[in-house]
């Protein structure tokens, strides 16, 4: 049963008794009978799989019964009808008649039926309950659900938005128009001025082949939607049945109480133009990478506790059904997946379907790195997004009254310029009128009462930044707050020493301010501090604070040539094939995209960053940043080349990626969480996929890798032991030819283990004019590489066979890496990176 937005709050509250009473009836002391969410899968293939290719409607609503608009499937059968308030759609029917028949008189509560992408449903059940469905003949799977969690003003112009993609197809005010994103998130603000659509000079329609709804709630008014936000639900079922959806924090609906969904919303669709102003002071304005495409929302994780499978792969369902063009999802999985093959879950089978829709599915990598088989999006039908800086930072300083200079963070103004301020410590201002001196957190600059106004008054206060900042027990924000009634001059704070290795994001200060982020630089600072102090010399009270300085505005953007580097947190590949870490065949990420210090719109009830807690813009970093904008620039290729397949979207941005940094070098990446600038080494591909995205370049590719469902069948089917999982969760039987990770047609080649030698192909698709390309090639050290042909003329739409010999020259089980470069004579370049582990030469196996 989905919660939609008719049922409100009663539904909630009837949802929480239901979930009360059956974990009250059912659970008892035997483990077997304590309830929990399963996600069960039955043997009869899902609707979307009933054709060969799904049609896509463009331009025209296809009418079904009566005048109900029909989404991507057509659906002239009784269960691909869409849920009305009347009737259950028949694939429903089928899964409450087969739980009565399997659980006769037990209690037992259904979550969803999932009907388009899987045929299955979620429900909450003992532990025996569920072996009793596993033993159904209808039922092919049962999996007990788990959870996931949350994996711009500038980026536009550091991608070459305004000049190139966005020139190339008419403008900003036209980029991405007809296609619809769909956000896997935390739900939407949808008075944030980045979703309206207020375009009275251009008609905006609704793109007809979307048959999305809008939830109207308590927090989500009729309204809240348009021909910008074109749809939003919400899905917490399985969060409800366990008794920790706070409806004060998670809110019963689509609306964003956390901030997270809002900001990815914004990064790939936000619309152009919008002011960027927090804490007062103006950063510039914001645009979407598609900044005229729609945004479809699909709320399935929330502030309080992250999210769960079942709701993930009903809003995935849900997207599916609805026809959104694109599935962007910046959340990863808390743990690797059970089984004999990761890409075996419910979540990535789910987004299979999808692909075989035609919808090209765009995933967070993970904030796991740097270490390695750190990636948590694993399978080849998914674009993996790794994070990476871009050009602009903002940074500010300090200059002492001994000229010593010393860098911080801070999006704060600065002091008076030519002037100085005198130091003052707050543990050396306190009131005495307080026990104050007994408080050990009393130098956070907590609480303005602590403290004697008349000796901070006019000066800069000095707070320390412990580890509680990092648990959010103490805030930038209060700390500010106590300057500013106290009337300080500004704020400095300086670093704990436990705090070892944390990195911080710029934070926004109304008033002039700076965090000395560095342990060492605040042991320089406090020095200089406590050696200007004049004491006097029998009280040792502090008679004068002799400590001058005066802080630098950071709200001026500074621009580095050494972007973009890979982010140390930007988990990394080899891609883990199973729960034992073997290495697969495949590479991830796919590509790297901007990640860090990205400005977006922010919910105004958002929760996830206390420092920018009521702004309508944040600074945020992770890969659930780069994910949409890759989400955005999918959006734009899609609107250029509308019959392109999921993976020739991905092929053209992976063909494209750049390899080398503003300077021209190649693009580093950091290698470890402290000191990461000082601790990196040039990017290799387990780091950065193909490199990093180009969009321009994208938009005109030159030749494609094409790959299908039927080809990703094949290689599923390839893994050792895995015919009756491929059948129970895809309806397809393995008897056919199957495929190698290494023979799937992807913008890549990796080989985990190379034994001797190997060949494999690559078949290209020309996309553009007729033309004329040669070969070259470097090889991973240890291996030796020939590509043939070398040479070869193709006209448009023609496709050429490449074989790739690769061998072993020695023995190693490190891996290298190496490249093939198709270039065109008329200007396209086409990258396809090499990959090798573990290497076996033949001499020495022989020898």
């Amino acid at each position: 049963m989905l919660i939609e937005g008719r049922w409100g709050v009663g539904f909630l509250g009837v949802m929480l008794c239901l979930a009360v009473f059956v974990g009250c009836s059912c659970a008892q002391s035997d483990a077997d009978n304590v309830t929990a969410v399963y996600i069960v899968t039955l043997k009869q293939v899902p609707a979307s799989h009933y054709y060969d290719e799904l049609r896509v409607k463009k331009g025209h609503h296809v009418k079904g019964n009566g005048s109900e608009g029909m989404s991507r499937f057509d659906k002239p059968a009784r269960n691909m009808s869409r849920t009305d308030r009347g009737h259950k759609p028949y694939v429903d029917r089928v899964h409450d008649s087969l739980l009565k028949r399997a659980l006769r008189g037990e209690n037992y509560l259904k979550l969803y039926s999932y009907r388009y992408l899987i045929n299955g449903f979620a429900v909450l059940v003992t532990q025996q309950q569920a072996y009793k469905l596993s033993t159904r003949w209808e039922v092919s799977n049962v999996v007990l659900d788990f959870s996931v969690r949350t994996a711009t003003t500038h980026t536009p112009q550091f991608l070459g938005l305004p000049q190139g993609a966005w020139a190339q197809e008419g403008g900003f005010d036209t980029a991405g128009e007809g296609i619809v994103i769909g956000f896997i998130d935390t739900g939407i603000d949808p008075t944030h001025p980045s979703f309206s659509d207020n375009t009275p000079d251009k008609p905006y329609p609704v793109p007809q082949h979307f048959s999305g709804i809008c939830e109207v709630t308590r927090d989500f008014s009729s309204g809240s939607c348009n021909r910008k936000l074109v749809g939003a639900r919400h899905f917490a079922a399985s969060a409800i049945t366990r008794g920790i959806f706070n409806a004060t924090q998670d809110y019963a609906s689509p609306f964003d109480g956390d901030g997270h969904g809002t900001h990815t919303a914004a990064i790939a669709a936000g619309n152009h133009g919008i002011e960027v102003v927090v804490a007062g002071h103006s950063f510039g304005n914001a645009s979407g990478m598609a900044p005229r495409s729609h945004v479809a929302v699909y709320k399935a994780l929330y502030k309080s506790f992250g999210g769960f499978a079942a709701d993930v792969v009903a809003a995935i369902d849900q997207a599916a059904q609805d026809g959104v063009d694109i599935i962007s999802l910046s959340i990863t999985p808390n743990r690797r997946p059970p089984g004999i093959a990761t890409f075996f879950n419910p979540i990535d089978m789910a987004l299979l379907s999808a692909v075989k829709a035609g919808i090209f599915v765009v995933q967070a990598a993970g904030n796991t790195g740097p270490s390695p088989k750190s990636v948590s999006s694993f399978s080849p039908w998914i674009f993996t997004v790794g994070a990476a800086t871009h050009d602009r930072t903002y940074s500010n300083s300090i200059v002492l009254g001994n000229n010593i200079t010393i860098s911080g963070v801070g999006l704060a103004p600065g002091t008076d310029e030519g002037s100085m301020y005198t130091l003052v410590s707050a543990i050396h201002a306190l009131n005495t009128t307080t026990a104050a001196a007994n408080d050990l957190y009393v130098s956070e600059c907590q609480d303005a009462s602590n403290f004697n106004q008349s000796v901070v008054k006019g000066n800069l206060l000095i707070c320390s930044y412990s580890i509680r900042f990092v648990l959010g027990l103490s805030t930038i924000k209060q700390a500010l707050e106590t300057a500013d009634n106290l009337s300080a001059a500004g704020v400095v704070f300086y670093m704990d020493p436990y705090v070892i290795g944390f990195q911080l994001n710029p934070v926004p200060m109304r008033i002039p301010g700076i965090i000395i982020p560095s342990p060492d630089d605040s042991k320089i600072f406090l020095h200089y501090y406590n050696s200007s102090l004049e004491r006097d010399d029998s009280s040792k009270k502090i008679v004068r604070f002799g400590g001058l300085a005066s802080v630098s505005g950071g709200i001026k953007a500074n621009f580095s040539h050494s972007a973009p580097k890979v982010m140390y947190y930007s988990a990394r590949g080899p891609d883990p094939e199973d729960n034992s870490l073997d290495n697969a065949d495949i590479l991830k990420p796919n590509v790297v995209a901007p990640g860090n210090f990205i400005w977006s719109a922010w919910s105004s009830r958002g929760q996830e960053s206390i420092e920018f807690r009521g702004e309508s813009f944040a600074m945020m970093s992770g890969t659930s940043m780069a994910a949409p904008h890759i989400a955005g620039l999918a959006a734009l290729i899609k609107q250029k080349f509308p019959s392109f397949s999921p993976s020739a979207i991905g092929s053209a941005l992976s063909t494209t990626a750049s390899l080398n940094d503003k300077k021209g070098g190649p693009i580093m990446a950091q290698r470890a969480y402290t000191n990461p600038d000082l601790n990196q080494s040039p990017a290799t591909p387990f780091d950065m996929g193909s490199g990093f995205v180009n969009a321009t370049g994208a938009l005109d590719p030159g030749l494609i890798l094409d790959s299908g469902y039927d080809d990703y069948i094949s290689f599923l089917c390839g893994i050792n032991g895995s015919s009756p999982v491929v059948l129970n969760y895809t309806g397809a039987s393995c008897g056919g030819p199957t495929l190698n990770a290494t023979d799937l047609n992807l913008p890549s080649i990796t080989v985990s283990k190379l034994n001797q030698s190997v060949t494999v192909q690559r078949v290209v698709t020309n996309v553009g004019g007729n033309e004329t390309y040669s070969v070259g090639w470097t090889a991973p050290y240890g291996a030796s590489v020939k590509v043939t042909p070398a040479h070869f003329s193709i006209g448009g739409g023609e496709k050429q066979v490449l074989s790739v010999f690769i061998s072993a020259t020695m023995n190693s089980s490190v891996a290298s890496y190496g490249r093939i470069g198709l270039f065109g004579n008329q200007g396209h370049l086409v990258n396809i990176p090499i990959s090798v582990i573990i290497k076996i030469s033949y001499n020495n196996t022989a020898g």
